[in-house]
C-alpha cells in the first residue's frame, strides 16, 4: 500500500511543474504579443473590404477572411478574387491564402 501512495505522489510532481510552465511567456496562455493589438489605419483600397476605422491586426485578418466567405471566393487554397479584392490583391485574380497576408499587409499603415 506504501509504494502504490508514492507513485501517486511522484506522478503529480511533474503535472503541477507543467502547469505553472503554461502561465507565463509570450504563448496562449501569457500576456501575449501587443504588436498584433496595436490598431493599423487600412489605405482606401482595403477600407471596402474591412472597414476604414483603425483595427488591431488580428482583426484585419478575421475581416478578410469573412469578406471571402461572404462573398463565396475561397477556392480550396485559393481565393478568387471579385473586383473589390482584385485592387487589394494588385490587380491578380487568383492568389493563394498565403500571398493573401502579405498582399493585404501592404494595404495598412501604423
Amino acid at each position: 500500500m506504501a509504494k502504490a501512495k508514492a507513485k501517486t505522489k511522484k506522478a503529480a510532481k511533474p503535472a503541477a511543474k507543467k502547469a505553472a510552465k503554461k502561465k507565463g511567456g509570450r504563448g496562449r496562455g501569457g500576456a501575449g504579443n501587443a504588436a498584433f493589438m496595436k490598431p493599423v489605419q487600412p489605405d482606401d483600397v482595403l477600407a471596402p473590404v474591412i472597414g476604414d476605422k483603425p483595427i488591431p491586426r488580428t482583426e484585419v485578418t478575421k475581416r478578410v477572411w469573412a469578406y471571402v466567405k461572404k462573398n463565396g471566393l475561397q477556392d480550396g487554397r485559393n481565393i478568387n478574387a471579385d473586383e473589390t479584392l482584385k485592387k487589394v490583391f494588385n490587380g491578380k485574380g487568383k492568389v493563394t491564402m498565403f500571398e493573401m497576408t502579405s498582399l493585404v499587409n501592404k494595404h495598412l499603415k501604423g
